[in-house]
């Protein structure tokens, strides 16, 4: 059963609002870890090669299913704080169409703080993941684009 996403701009906003509800980065950090626990589960069938994020110093495995005019993500990693990461990216990205995905950059990064404080390693893989995001957004609209033949 697919759930109606909010606008994505609201998504954003909706991580931007909750994140300044902490006074410091140690419960902010706190809150990354409780929301990677609460992400959907993932299948254990497509913990695989082909699903796997490359360039993360975590395990990530990442899978896309619908259409362009909606993809809903799912994702896990065998790290705690990578794992929120993506329960952010997921909330804020799943459930929008391959266009929105494209056109909106993820502008909470940087106004809840989390570009200055993550590490290197964290900051790499968190954009190889949305790298993927992205190509999984391309291809769905590469295939709507396409003319049958």
């Amino acid at each position: 059963m697919t759930v109606s996403s909010p606008p994505i701009d609201q998504a954003q906003q909706e991580l931007i609002d909750e994140f300044a509800l902490f006074s410091d980065w140690s419960e902010r950090y706190q809150h990354l870890i409780d929301l990677g626990r609460h992400l959907a589960p993932y299948p254990d069938a497509r913990r695989d090669d082909a699903h796997r994020v490359q360039g993360c110093q975590s395990q990530v495995w990442l899978c896309a299913e619908g259409d362009a005019s909606a993809l809903e993500f799912r994702a896990t990693s065998d790290g705690a704080i990578v794992a929120g990461l993506l329960a952010l990216l997921l909330r804020v990205y799943s459930g929008q169409s391959a266009q929105t995905i494209l056109a909106t950059p993820p502008a909470f990064i940087e106004a809840i703080g989390l570009g200055s404080h993550l590490s290197m390693t964290r900051r790499n893989g968190l954009a190889a993941v949305l790298t993927r995001i992205r190509a999984h957004a391309s291809a769905a609209l590469a295939t709507a684009t396409e003319l049958p033949r």
